[in-house]
C-alpha cells in the first residue's frame, strides 16, 4: 500500500480549499520575490539550490514567509467596504498562499530525505511552525469577512469555471471550519487545531525516526536471494535485517525460517509502538473533540462531508459491499495457500495460516503451481530499463519528452532531476530519489515541491519529487525490481504526471487538491500498463543478455495476476475499516484501547488472525493525512479501472486516448468536479464492472 503527499504533510489536504485563503497579497499575480542569499528561495521558475541548503536557510525562509504574510494581511484588511474584487482578494490569496506553500513543501522533502540530521530537525520544526501559523490565519475574522464580502458582490455572481468553484468552496470551507462559531469558540478551535497539528507531526516523525532491526544467523538466511544476502550489513557473524520496505518484503517472501519471519513480523508491526500508541490515542481524542466542537457527531462525519462519499454511511455501505463481494475469493485464496503449507510441511492436518506465512507460501504457490518465479522475472526488470519504459509509454501517450538535468543541485548524490518538455518548452520538473538509506522515508511516495500557477511573468513550472526505496545495485548487478515494485514505480509516477500536467490558473486548484477519495485514481490507473505485454516488451529485457521477456513468461504472470487478489482486497478493506472505525465508531475517551479495536477489526475482516503483542496502528502512517479517508484507495480504484477500460478498448498506447485523458482528467487538477471529469472522459456514467474484473471477481 503506497501513499501520497499526506504522509509528508497532512494539513494540506485537510484544508485543501481553506489553505488558499490563508495568505493575501496586494501584488496581484506577482510571483514570489526571490532571495538570492537563501538557497531555498530562488528566482521565478529556477530550481531550488538543494545542494547548498542549510538549517539556517530553512529557519530564515520560514521566518521570512510568515513576516511577509503579516504585512500583506494588514494591507488586505485595509481594503474599503465595497472594493473587494477577485483580483485583490481571491487571486491575491492564491498568490500569497503559493509562496508559503512553496516554502513548506521545499522544506518537507528535506525533513524526509536529507542525509543531514541538523537539516532534518530544523525542517521538522519549521513544518510545525508553518502549520501552526496556518491555524492562526485560518481563523482570522477579518480575513473571513473580506472573502465573504467579495462572495456577495455582483462580480462574484458572474464568475464561471474554476474561479466560481474556488469562491463557493472557500466560503463553505471557512464556515464548516469555525466561522459559524463565536469568537471565543473560534479561539478554542485554534488551540484544538494547534494540538492536532503537533500530534500529527509527532506521529509521523516517530515512524520516520524509529530504529530497530532483526539479527539473523547464517542458517536462517536460507532461501533468500544471493544479492539480498550480499547487500546486508553484519553485526559479528549475524546479518542485520532492518525494517525498510524492500528488506522486510524480501525477507518475508523468501526466508525459509518460520521463526525468523515471525520475529521480523512482530518487529515490523511494532514500529514506533513505544510512543505512537499513546500519541494516536491523544490524536483521536483531539479530532473527536474538534468534530463535536464544529457540530459533527464524529471526525469521520466532519471529513467525509467534503469528500465524494459525503457521509460515513456511504463509506460503510461501500466497505460492507466489498466484504461481501470478496469473501468467497479470499477464502479460495486461503485454501490454496493452506494446500501449499500442508505439502511443504508434509502435514495434512494443518488448518490455519499465520500472517507472517502469507508472503512465503504465496511465493511457493506462484512458483510451484503457476511457474512464476519472481527472482527470474527480476532479471528482466533492471531499474534503468523500467524507467526507460515508463518514459517511452508516457511520452507517447501524452506528447511530452523527458530530459535529465546534468549536475543538478540535489539533496543527496543519488538524486536525479528531470525536466518535462513539450515543443521545446519546459512544462515541469521532477526529482527521483529511488534507493534506501539511513534516515530516509522508508516507503514509496510522491510529494509536490512547487505548484503550477499562472503569474504575470508566465506559468510557474510545477515541481514534484518521487521518493522510493528500491534495492540499490550490487557488485556486478544493476538494481533489479520485482514486478510488484515496477507496478509501484508506475503508480507513483502517475502522481508525478498529475502534478506536472495539471494546467490550472490557480495554485489552490492544483492536482493535489482533488477530493481525497479520488486522488489515487490517476496513479492507480497506471499500474495497468505494467501488466500489458506490448508495454513490457519496450523495457523488460534480461540485464545480462538483453533478451526480451518471452510471451510464455508473460502469459504465466498474467494467468497468475489474481492469485491472492481476494486476500489482498481484504487487506485493503481492513485498512479502510480500521480507519473508519477509529474515526466513526470508537470512543477514544472510553476504556477500550486502539489495540483492542485493531484486534476486533482484523479478526472480523481478515482471514489471518490478529497476533497478540503487535500494534500495527502505531506505524499506520495513513492515520494522519488519510484519517477517515483510507477507504479512498478502493473508492478511487473503481474510477481508475473504469477509465482504464477506455484504453483497453482503444489501445493502451493510443495517443488520442492518452491526450483525451490528459485533457479531461490531468489538466484540470481540481478546477472541476471530479465526477464530471470522469464522465466526460468515459462518455457515460461510471460503473464498477472493470473494478470487480480487476479483482478477479
Amino acid at each position: 500500500m503506497t501513499k501520497i503527499y499526506s504522509r509528508f504533510a497532512p494539513w494540506f489536504y485537510k484544508y485543501k480549499y481553506f489553505w488558499v485563503l490563508l495568505l493575501l497579497s496586494v501584488n496581484v499575480s506577482a510571483a514570489p520575490d526571490p532571495n538570492p542569499k537563501n538557497a531555498l528561495r530562488t528566482s521565478f521558475n529556477q530550481p531550488i539550490n538543494y545542494k547548498y541548503v542549510t538549517s539556517a536557510n530553512i529557519k530564515e525562509a520560514t521566518d521570512q514567509v510568515i513576516a511577509e504574510t503579516r504585512v500583506s494581511l494588514a494591507r488586505i484588511y485595509a481594503i474599503p467596504k465595497g472594493k473587494h474584487t477577485f483580483n485583490n482578494t481571491m487571486l491575491a490569496a492564491d498568490d500569497f498562499n503559493d509562496k508559503i506553500a512553496s516554502v513548506f513543501w521545499s522544506i518537507n522533502i528535506l525533513a524526509n530525505a536529507s542525509p543531514d540530521s541538523a537539516i532534518r530537525k530544523q525542517a521538522q520544526r519549521s513544518l510545525e511552525t508553518i502549520s501552526k501559523y496556518r491555524n492562526e490565519i485560518g481563523l482570522d475574522e477579518k480575513l473571513y469577512q473580506a472573502v465573504k464580502a467579495f462572495s456577495l458582490t455582483p462580480e462574484a455572481k458572474t464568475l464561471t469555471g474554476g474561479r466560481k468553484k474556488m469562491v463557493k468552496e472557500q466560503v463553505e470551507q471557512y464556515e464548516r471550519n469555525g466561522f459559524t462559531l463565536s469568537g471565543e469558540k473560534r479561539q478554542q478551535l485554534k488551540g484544538m487545531n494547534d494540538n492536532i497539528t503537533k500530534l500529527e507531526l509527532t506521529f509521523s516523525n516517530n515512524i520516520a525516526t524509529y530504529k530497530d532491526h532483526l539479527l539473523v544467523s547464517e542458517a536462517n538466511m536460507k532461501g533468500l536471494p544471493e544479492d539480498f544476502i550480499k547487500s546486508r550489513k553484519k553485526e559479528g557473524d549475524q546479518y542485520i535485517i532492518n525494517l525498510d520496505g524492500p528488506a522486510y518484503t524480501t525477507f518475508m517472501k523468501f526466508a525459509e525460517s518460520d521463526q525468523a519471519r515471525r520475529e521480523l513480523f512482530i518487529k515490523y508491526n511494532n514500529r514506533a509502538a513505544d510512543k505512537n500508541v499513546d500519541v494516536l490515542q491523544q490524536l483521536l481524542v483531539a479530532r473527536q473533540k474538534k468534530a463535536k466542537h464544529l457540530g459533527y457527531p464524529t471526525y469521520a462525519a466532519y471529513l467525509t462531508a467534503e469528500r465524494m462519499a459525503k457521509t460515513p454511511e456511504t463509506v460503510w455501505n461501500f466497505e460492507n459491499n466489498l466484504i461481501a463481494k470478496v469473501k468467497q475469493k479470499a477464502q479460495a485464496d486461503l485454501n490454496e495457500l493452506l494446500g501449499v503449507k500442508r505439502a511443504h510441511l508434509n502435514n495434512p492436518a494443518i488448518t490455519s495460516l499465520n500472517p507472517w506465512e502469507n508472503a512465503f507460501y504465496n511465493n511457493l504457490l506462484m512458483k510451484q503451481k503457476y511457474q512464476v518465479d519472481e527472482e527470474k522475472i527480476k532479471e528482466y526488470l533492471a531499474l534503468d530499463n523500467v524507467l526507460s519504459g515508463l518514459f517511452q509509454t508516457t511520452q507517447q501517450l501524452f506528447g511530452i519528452k523527458y530530459e535529465e538535468v546534468k549536475n543538478a543541485s540535489v539533496w543527496h548524490p543519488d538524486v536525479r532531476m528531470f525536466e518535462v518538455k513539450q515543443n521545446g518548452a519546459t512544462l515541469g520538473r521532477f526529482y527521483l530519489d529511488l534507493h534506501p538509506r539511513d534516515d530516509k522515508f522508508t516507503h514509496a511516495a510522491c510529494s509536490p515541491i512547487r505548484f503550477g500557477k499562472q503569474y504575470s511573468q508566465g506559468y510557474q513550472i510545477p515541481t514534484a519529487a518521487l521518493i522510493c526505496n528500491f534495492n540499490a545495485p550490487t557488485e556486478g548487478k544493476p538494481a533489479l525490481l520485482t514486478h510488484s515494485q515496477a507496478v509501484t514505480f508506475f503508480h507513483e509516477f502517475g502522481h508525478v504526471l498529475h502534478s506536472i500536467l495539471a494546467k490550472t490558473e490557480l495554485a489552490g486548484q492544483t492536482a493535489m487538491a482533488v477530493k481525497w477519495d479520488f486522488v489515487e485514481a490517476p496513479s492507480q490507473i497506471f499500474e495497468n500498463w505494467v501488466w500489458n505485454y506490448d508495454v513490457l516488451k519496450l523495457f523488460a529485457r534480461h540485464y545480462k543478455t538483453g533478451e526480451v521477456m518471452s510471451q510464455t513468461m508473460y502469459q504465466k504472470m498474467w494467468e497468475a495476476r489474481n492469485v491472492g487478489s481476494g486476500l489482498a482486497a481484504s487487506a485493503q478493506i481492513f485498512y479502510g475499516i480500521l480507519d473508519m472505525t477509529l474515526h466513526d465508531k470508537y470512543d477514544p475517551a472510553g476504556p477500550k484501547s486502539t489495540t483492542e479495536v485493531l484486534k476486533e477489526v482484523q479478526n472480523s475482516v481478515m482471514l489471518f488472525p490478529y497476533l497478540e503483542g503487535t500494534h500495527l496502528q502505531a506505524s499506520f502512517g495513513h492515520l494522519t493525512g488519510y484519517g477517515a479517508s483510507v477507504y479512498g484507495y478502493m473508492w478511487s480504484k473503481v474510477y481508475a479501472e473504469d477509465m482504464f477500460s477506455v484504453f483497453e478498448k482503444n489501445g493502451v498506447m493510443d495517443p488520442k486516448t492518452g491526450m483525451r485523458y490528459r485533457n479531461s482528467i490531468l489538466a484540470n487538477g481540481s478546477s472541476r468536479d471530479e465526477l464530471e471529469m470522469v464522465k466526460e472522459f468515459l462518455g457515460r456514467e461510471p460503473n464498477q464492472e472493470a473494478f470487480f474484473k480487476s479483482l478477479g471477481l
